[in-house]
């Protein structure tokens, strides 16, 4: 039976920090929590998430389909039908950028003070 390695991601080797990488962008963010909700075609994402082009949507969710966070459906029909919708592994990830998207919610106001005092000082 094989051994299944250590990973660290602190490590420059370890394969985790490109999936780190994947998660840390602002857009996956984003997109994972509307996930989180259910189905959603292209345009009602890009709806929910203001201001997010159609290119760097259609590449976010390519990324994130490829890393096996997101399952995209397309259904033969005329017109052409696709919904997106988070897998059992991206599942496991919404609850912490939900609660992250919560944080910056709730503090958003200290942050906002700490960044003009320091701004006031320099």
């Amino acid at each position: 039976m094989s051994q299944q390695p250590d990973w660290n991601v602190l490590m420059r080797t370890c394969p985790s920090r490109l999936s780190l990488t994947h998660i840390a962008n602002k857009w996956t963010a984003l997109i994972v929590i509307v996930l989180g909700d259910g189905k959603h075609r292209f345009g009602d994402l890009r709806a929910a998430v203001d201001g997010i082009s159609g290119k760097v949507l259609t590449e976010t969710l390519r990324v994130l389909e490829r890393d096996g966070l997101v399952k995209r459906h397309a259904y033969a029909e005329i017109p052409p039908r696709v919904e997106y919708e988070l897998t059992p592994l991206g599942q496991t990830l919404h609850g912490p950028l939900r609660a992250l998207g919560t944080w910056a919610e709730n503090h958003i106001e200290e942050v906002l003070v700490a960044r003009d005092e320091f701004d006031t000082r320099r």
